[in-house]
């Protein structure tokens, strides 16, 4: 389907095309054409670039299952956004959307069972699943052995990737590893002595976030400043999301005192996000960006911010919250991703479906052209931000996994600018770093 970009986008995208992870020349001068465009707005780029949803029945339907707005709010909405662009399945539309249960830890075959039966559907030809929790493999796997016909692609996947890949055609997460680096990079940037990096034992099981945490102890060293790990409740546990946000409230003044007000913290769960970042605003310390970055992930409910206006309109966000955080007190110590991970993952997985099914795309699953046209994909939908992706590769053997595709997007300073993390060359030292569970 032809795309009439508006011109804005056009220039934006020029400038940013190129290799994975490459460096870019003339990025400096740059900067402040990225900014405004950013900041000021580019909607009518969006909007201009997207096509009518379809009023004549689909040809094919594409599933997406993603959490509810308590537990992935950014992930839903880029469903939302994938509706309204090519319509529901239940009006004639392409888009079936479901969400899995808030607990999916003890309700897995719930879980499961919801993802299989979008293989019901004679006319599904992609599954799309963001976040991938633990029982998506093995839904995919029931699905493989059912159909050989639907595409499945797994966002931000729980499941390790040997795993998930077993099942999946392709994995996307956000670069563990270079963010391993670039995180704490950025925390040093923004003027942090100490990295304070919080979590629970289900998440440090992962495979992915387990091997992260481990570059990060490792690139503070490197850098110069003190890590530190600490304990907080897992949300799917007995305490629920209430009591893990509460317990980070009660424990971030604490821990300030304790790592002092030039300490940067990070969080591995979403839940733990808002009640950080409030904390981060009113007493100090900083915060790079959050495990899944979005101006939503967090800021709104920690800040109080209204955004019912500029609901999918994220530079408009990004000011607004841009304003709160000044406003709060956390200029220039706060940052975020200008657009939203699980927004965009939901969004540019389905599109790489449908442009597959449709054709558009090579279908050469695994190639450096696929890789291509995944951040393709990514790129749609982020007008004036730069993405990097690079495949995964496994440090304990060498070998580079073509169905795991790690992104990573610039980090934002609010009330300042880009860090330039996007195009951090990573030290080849932190690709042999292994996980030990």
């Amino acid at each position: 389907m032809k795309r009439k970009l508006a011109i804005s986008v056009m220039l934006v995208c020029a400038l940013f095309a190129g290799t994975a992870l490459a460096a870019i020349p003339g990025m400096d001068e740059m900067k402040d054409v990225v900014k405004e465009a950013v900041k000021e707005g580019v909607k009518e780029a969006v909007t201009a670039s997207k096509p009518e949803p379809k009023t004549a029945p689909a040809a094919f339907h594409i599933g997406v299952v993603t959490g509810t707005v308590s537990q992935s709010e950014d992930d839903l909405r880029g469903a939302e956004l994938m509706i309204k662009l090519y319509g529901d399945s239940a009006n004639g539309g392409m888009i079936t959307h479901i969400t899995y249960p808030d607990n999916f830890t003890s309700e897995q075959e719930t879980t499961i069972s919801q993802i299989v039966g979008l293989a019901d559907d004679p006319l599904m030809k992609v599954i799309v699943v963001n976040q991938g929790i633990p029982g998506t493999a093995e839904a995919f796997r029931r699905i493989r052995e059912r159909r050989n016909d639907i595409l499945l692609l797994a966002g931000e996947p729980h499941e390790d990737p040997a795993v998930i890949c077993e099942a999946a055609d392709i994995a996307t997460h956000t670069d563990h590893i270079g963010r391993g680096y670039t995180i704490p990079l950025g925390a040093k940037k923004m003027g942090a002595d100490t990295f304070v990096h919080i979590s629970f034992p289900r998440h440090m099981s992962y495979e992915t976030l387990g091997l992260r945490r481990a570059i990060m102890e490792e690139a503070c060293k490197d850098l110069g400043i003190k890590f530190v790990f600490e304990t907080a409740p897992d949300p799917t546990g007995d305490v629920g999301v209430a009591g893990a946000q509460q317990y980070i409230l009660e424990n971030m003044p604490v821990w300030i005192e304790k790592y002092g007000k030039n300490a940067a913290f990070f969080c591995t769960n979403d839940a733990h996000t808002e009640p950080l970042l409030k904390k981060v605003a009113e007493i100090g310390g900083y915060f790079v960006e959050a495990d899944l970055p979005s101006p939503l992930m967090g800021y709104p409910g920690a800040l109080g911010i209204d955004l019912s206006k500029e609901q999918g309109d994220w530079p408009a966000i990004l000011k607004k919250v841009e304003e709160a955080v000044e406003k709060a007190g956390g200029k220039g110590r706060m940052g975020t991703w200008a657009y939203s991970w699980g927004y965009t993952t939901t969004a540019a997985l389905v599109e790489y479906g449908k442009r597959y099914v449709e054709g558009t795309n090579t279908n050469k699953l695994g190639t450096a052209q696929a890789l291509r046209e995944m951040r393709a994909a990514y790129d749609e939908f982020c007008p004036g931000a730069h993405w990097g992706a690079s495949y995964f590769t496994d440090a304990a053997t060498g070998v580079r996994n073509t169905k795991f595709v790690l992104l990573r997007q610039d980090t934002y300073v609010l009330g300042g600018d880009y860090l330039g993390l996007a195009d951090v060359e990573i030290p080849e030292k932190y690709f042999t770093i292994r996980f030990n569970k």
